[in-house]
């Protein structure tokens, strides 16, 4: 890219307040890359739009408002424009065999890879959209995108050891940002009192419109899925992989201190290298720092993308 333009950015925190899927840390990760984006990165505050279910917030992060926010960037973006979307809150699997990535809006519905991909395939050639998911199961949540640093790749010493819904430990305390697709199935059929196993259906009566294009239009999602892809559409930089789980660490006793593990491992990987990084780089060393210095060896962070965006600079950063 020869010239960077706008910057702009939708960041999303979801806490789940007032449900029994609450994490904690998921607007302290937005409001700390929040200000890294500002000070480090150059982006404007008023060309970053913030969705936190947060008393005060004038936006909830519904599944609606986050795809909203995502169109109306894309809407706005011209050649050589910087979009970077960060989400942290929980994720799932779904579609017919549980293998299609999702995020979890604040009203429980799915943004799911195959909506990312649509929203991915409308970014202007020659502008980048960096999504960082601090969520569960969200490797792959760009469908279709070139895998760099994932399930296949062995240049790693990590202990692959069983992960648990929470656990506590001498200093932290930890909760998977995981809700079992299960789970939301029965919240959902006792709001539509639709006697049917098909999330799909739940989904299309409780959202209408606004339900993910996976249970809606399966048949021309294939089709566009299959389109060409331009080398600049996406980069995915993932808390983990497909099968894994993302951890919320802290909260109990000081909701101020909690953090999402890999958005944490971020800010510490920026803040230890002050000058700029490519997305190959920075993902590899949140591996290390999740490892070393946090201590959860149950994620892998990992990076979808073009050959040439993974050797090119996080944000367009020079």
């Amino acid at each position: 890219m020869e010239k960077v333009g706008k910057k702009l950015a939708v960041l999303v925190g979801c806490n789940y307040e007032n449900t029994r899927y609450r994490l904690h840390g998921c607007h302290n990760d937005v409001l700390a890359m929040r200000d890294v984006l500002v000070n480090r990165f150059g982006f404007d505050s008023q060309h970053i739009e913030l969705l936190m279910d947060k008393s005060g917030c004038p936006v909830m992060p519904t599944g609606a408002n986050i795809k909203k926010a995502l169109n109306k960037m894309v809407d706005e973006a011209e050649q050589g424009d910087v979009l970077y979307f960060h989400f942290s809150g929980h994720g799932t699997l779904t579609g017919k065999k549980n293998q299609e990535e999702a995020i979890v809006g604040l009203d429980f519905n799915y943004i799911t890879n195959v909506d990312i991909r649509k929203i991915v395939n409308r970014v202007p050639e020659g502008a980048t959209f960096t999504i960082l998911s601090d969520s569960c199961h969200s490797g792959g949540l760009i469908d279709k995108e070139r895998e760099q640093i994932g399930p296949s790749h062995h240049n790693n010493n990590y202990i692959s050891v069983p992960n648990k819904s929470e656990s506590a430990s001498k200093s932290h305390y930890y909760k998977s940002k995981f809700i079992p697709h299960e789970t939301i199935l029965e919240h959902l059929a006792s709001l539509t009192n639709i006697n049917t196993s098909d999330i799909g259906t739940h989904m299309l009566q409780l959202f209408g419109n606004e339900a993910s294009l996976l249970f809606s239009l399966p048949n021309q999602v294939e089709l566009d899925l299959l389109k060409p892809l331009k080398q600049d559409e996406g980069i995915l930089l993932s808390g983990c992989q497909a099968n894994e789980e993302c951890q919320d660490v802290g909260g109990i006793e000081n909701e101020n201190q909690a953090y999402g593990a890999f958005s944490h491992a971020i800010l510490i990987v920026l803040e230890k290298n002050c000058g700029p990084l490519i997305n190959k780089e920075l993902v590899l060393k949140s591996r290390d720092v999740l490892k070393n210095v946090e201590h959860v060896e149950t994620q892998h962070p990992c990076l979808y993308c073009s050959d040439e965006n993974a050797q090119a600079l996080f944000l367009s950063q020079g």
